[in-house]
């Protein structure tokens, strides 16, 4: 069953904030019977702010000539449209001498936001070992994120620590709530020893910055999260799929927008399994019947920064691949609604694998 249609629960002005935070991040409006506009034609590079401007604000002196850049909602903080995820070769086992050259390569071309997770690289927790690497020298570059898959107060707080070590640094800049699935996984986080408390001693004690909370499964259970918590970010699973099934569109972002929240977007690529190139591995068919994709990774990073979201993760396999998701971020042009409308009908064939890590048992 598919979930492609607007909801008629949500109020007209929530319908009404999406738009216009559509409008003001790709120049389009959301809905299917308003006549596109022309994307604006793209505004001169702004000077980079003076680094003395935000004593201990992380600042990468490249990202404002590399890529367009927005705002990471109430946090203030500018984030170029590309930003790097730990995880692919940054989260696999003995690959330190690649993944170092994917994450110095990135600050190098500008990016000045990392995303890692205690969870990433299993049992090792090799993304964070790799990133801390290279924070050694240049953390005061990037927005250094991490998150907690723990439940539970203590847990989480000795993943703090670890984390901390790891990445050899005293405080991060976000901690988040990692994949943040069900109604179960709410109740942990909020009961009176939940990881929600580790998340609000961290930042009263100095260990981190802002929170935030992340999922892939369904928008419904985030939204709740949002209702409990003045979380300062989401990280949120979308793509051109999005709309076909418990779409995050929908159902997600405009309670993210009307609470001013920094929106990460990920799985844009969902993984490649949306892209053309994309051939089927062993057990790849586990979440069903799969084939290539129906995009390629220009078409599929445009229709998510059409969106009004902050900036993108995506892991990268090498450097070569790096360099053109950046490139790519550089060149963007806003999609309009009836683009918009065109991609996401080119993935309802693929809509399953595409969003595999969605709730597939609720409708």
């Amino acid at each position: 069953m598919t979930d492609d249609a607007p909801d008629s629960r949500l109020p007209l002005s929530r319908r009404e904030v999406v738009a216009t935070g559509l409008a003001a991040a790709a120049g389009f409006g959301l809905g299917r019977n308003v006549a596109a506009t022309p994307p604006p034609a793209p505004a001169a590079a702004a000077p980079p702010p003076a680094p003395e401007a935000a004593p201990g604000v992380p600042y990468n002196p490249r990202t404002h000539l590399a890529m367009p850049t927005r705002n990471l909602g109430r946090t203030g903080y500018q984030v170029g449209l590309f930003s790097l995820g730990g995880q692919a070769t940054i989260e696999l086992p003995n690959r330190e001498q690649e993944a170092i050259a994917i994450i110095e390569r990135a600050l190098d071309l500008g990016v000045n936001y990392l995303d890692t997770a205690a969870a990433y690289g299993g049992a090792g927790q090799w993304s964070q070992k790799y990133i801390g690497q290279v924070m050694k020298r240049r953390r005061h570059e990037v927005f250094l994120t991490s998150k907690t898959h723990k439940r539970g107060y203590d847990d989480s707080m000795r993943l703090l620590e670890q984390s901390l070590e790891q990445l050899h640094t005293d405080r991060l800049d976000l901690w988040q709530l990692h994949n943040v699935r069900h109604q179960g996984d709410l109740d942990a986080i909020f009961a009176p020893d939940g990881a929600i408390r580790a998340l609000t001693a961290a930042r009263e004690q100095g260990l981190c910055r802002f929170l935030g909370i992340t999922g892939h499964a369904d928008p419904h259970v985030l939204a709740e999260g949002l209702r409990r918590f003045p979380f300062d970010t989401i990280l949120l699973a979308v793509n051109a799929a999005d709309r076909h099934h418990l779409s995050f569109i929908e159902h997600l972002l405009p309670l993210a927008l009307e609470q001013r929240l920094g929106i990460i977007a990920m799985k844009i690529p969902s993984r490649g399994r949306l892209l053309a190139s994309w051939r089927p591995g062993a057990g790849d068919d586990r979440y069903g019947p799969v084939g290539p994709g129906t995009l390629d990774i220009r078409e599929a990073f445009a229709y998510v920064y059409s969106l009004p979201v902050a900036t993108a993760i995506v892991g990268c396999d090498d450097v070569a691949q790096l360099e053109e998701n950046v490139a790519i971020a550089r060149d963007f042009t806003p999609l309009n609604a009836e683009q918009l409308a065109a991609l996401e009908a080119k993935t309802a064939s693929i809509r399953r694998q595409a969003l595999f890590f969605r709730n597939w048992e609720r409708a």
